[in-house]
């Protein structure tokens, strides 16, 4: 009890510290970053789910209205105005995600006629893709915590959005999906495919579905499904990548949620995830990357993979929940994912020991850094816990 509420603790202060050097609460002028800003508003649902205190629920709120005021528009250095969907003021505030959001970043996106620099892409702004799907599952989030259904029309809506702009074919007849766009969606500008793309859409378009109303008025996501199927079936799913294989954790889990609760049938598709993490686990062991001292490692990527282990706890108690919604080969896999949970500790006390936090590369990266911290901390409102899990 004593440690759940030292996390607890830890993770309210971590999250009022950015809301006020963000701009979300006080004076600062607002500050927001999509794939940060996803994750601080389940952090703050989080929060009001333990804590049952208004604030919370009202921060989560606020973060959402700034980004889809701030990334839901065109840049202030950027001759455009407006929604860049070129929907009215009236008209965007209504449908705030229909031309999807931009990422956030520091400089202007690239133009048609500039040469491409792959080191300063990076720090160009744009669409990313998995940046809008983790948008999207925490808009739905929201929905289900507060009952109201707006939030997942605007999910719903931003998933036809970045679909339509993303997915492509191929000369060859194959579907890809375009690692980057432009603010205004009209052309790539990162052509290749994110390995976690598909599986990040697939997962979280059918969570947004399942989540929407049954009302046949309401716009549904089955041809889009279909289409992002059609491209994890063709994926390898292994990495040593840190953050991937928290990905592949957390999308296991919420891939069982929608097996156990009849939403999806794609057993075949949770065991390819849960090996080719267990296979992605060793690798990144047998790197040594997290032997490295903290000048040379990359917090928000660990701190991914501890949230992927917290996931992983999850999805044993749904198992063990529902042992008839799953095929036998499950549990086996994630009992041998559990031997590896500790990884979750050690990265945990890693990064919240200051001395590690006081270098160039974790400063470049400290909202990051720290909003994952406290995800790691408290999972719930990420995962969709409903009450602590510690």
């Amino acid at each position: 009890m004593e440690a759940r509420r030292e996390r607890l603790e830890k993770a309210e202060r971590i999250m009022m510290n950015f809301a006020h050097q963000t701009g979300i609460v006080g004076c600062r002028k607002p500050k927001r970053y999509l794939w940060t800003d996803a994750f601080a508003v389940c952090n703050f649902l989080g929060l009001y789910l333990r804590k049952n205190e208004e604030k919370y629920k009202q921060l989560a709120l606020k973060l959402v209205d700034q980004v889809h005021f701030i990334l839901g528009r065109h840049r202030e250095d950027d001759s455009r105005r407006g929604w860049i969907s070129g929907l009215s003021d009236e008209e965007g505030l209504k449908h705030p995600t229909l031309g999807g959001l931009r990422i956030g970043k520091k400089l202007p996106e690239r133009k048609p006629d500039e040469p491409f620099d792959e080191i300063l892409e990076w720090e160009r702004d744009g669409q990313y893709y998995h940046y809008l799907t983790r948008w999207m599952h925490a808009l739905n989030r929201v929905s289900q915590i507060t009952g109201d259904v707006t939030y997942n029309l605007w999910a719903i809506e931003l998933a036809k959005t970045a679909h339509k702009a993303f997915v492509y074919e191929t000369a060859w007849g194959r579907k890809r999906i375009y690692w980057k766009m432009s603010i205004d969606l009209s052309r790539p500008l990162v052509a290749s495919m994110g390995q976690y793309d598909p599986l990040d859409g697939f997962v979280t378009y059918n969570e947004i579905q399942a989540a929407a109303p049954v009302d046949p008025s309401w716009p549904n996501l089955a041809r889009e499904i279909e289409e992002i199927e059609e491209i994890c079936n063709e994926i390898n799913w292994v990495t040593s990548d840190p953050l991937a294989i928290g990905g592949l954790l957390w999308n296991g889990y919420f891939l069982a949620r929608l097996i156990a609760s009849k939403h999806l049938r794609r057993m075949d598709l949770l065991l390819e995830t849960l090996n080719a993490s267990l296979l992605g686990l060793e690798l990144y062991l047998a790197s040594g990357g997290i032997k490295l001292p903290a000048t040379r490692r990359l917090a928000f990527r660990e701190l991914g993979l501890s949230i992927g282990f917290k996931a992983v706890e999850e999805l044993r108690r749904l198992i063990a929940s529902k042992p008839e919604a799953f095929s036998e080969e499950v549990s086996p896999l994630v009992e041998s994912l559990i031997a590896y949970a500790r990884l979750a500790g050690e990265i945990e006390r890693f990064w919240l020991n200051p001395t590690n936090r006081e270098n160039v590369l974790w400063r470049e990266h400290e909202d990051i850094n720290m909003v994952m911290l406290a995800t790691s901390l408290i999972p719930d409102g990420f995962l969709g816990v409903k009450f602590p899990s510690e």
